[in-house]
């Protein structure tokens, strides 16, 4: 194990910290990590009907480009990972779902970031928002599309689909991989 000898935070913004802390790995040698703290996630795998699933495509800003993804979000102070999940869903797609089953959860990034991140499945969604694809917060959706989930697996394998919460959250529902125990 490591220890921690000391923390500096190096920037705290409204949803991670950056800290580079001094640490003392087993052989006695000091380095340094640089670690991005942040409040956890939560994604979910809304189903349409059974075999079809429903994906944004969305802007985003650090790879400057559109990508398809599932409906995620960083959990808001007091909020549970199932409140994040309803909520996601409604800003991102305009549906609501009736069914929420947790499929487990995972660390996105452990080398550099504490983030953990809940899996969920969606299913029996009923429709909120009128216009479904232009939510009421600073994303950059650019459409809602549903898609068959063999077509998104498809697209994963094809390199169309790249977001690695998006890979896991189609792969665990299309291969069915067994729920995980709580970390």
């Amino acid at each position: 194990m490591e220890k921690t000898l000391q923390s500096e935070l190096i920037y705290g913004g409204r949803r991670i910290k950056l800290y580079r802390d001094e640490v003392e790995l087993p052989s006695g040698k000091k380095t340094y990590r640089e670690v991005v703290s942040h409040p956890g996630s939560v994604a979910v795998v809304p189903i349409v009907k059974e075999g079809e699933v429903l994906l944004i495509k969305q802007y985003r800003y650090a790879i400057k480009g559109l990508i398809y993804e599932i409906p995620a979000g960083t959990l808001e102070k007091g909020e549970t990972p199932e409140q994040c999940a309803m909520r996601e869903m409604v800003e991102e797609t305009g549906y609501l779902p009736r069914k929420l089953e947790k499929l487990g959860q995972f660390y996105p990034s452990p080398g550099v970031m504490n983030e953990l991140m809940h899996l969920y499945k969606a299913s029996q969604l009923v429709r909120r928002v009128p216009e479904i694809g232009t939510p009421p917060h600073e994303e950059s959706i650019e459409q809602v599309v549903t898609l068959r989930l063999s077509q998104a697996v498809d697209m994963i394998r094809k390199g169309e689909i790249v977001d690695g919460k998006t890979i896991c959250g189609l792969l665990w529902v299309v291969f069915g991989i067994p729920k995980v125990e709580q970390y």
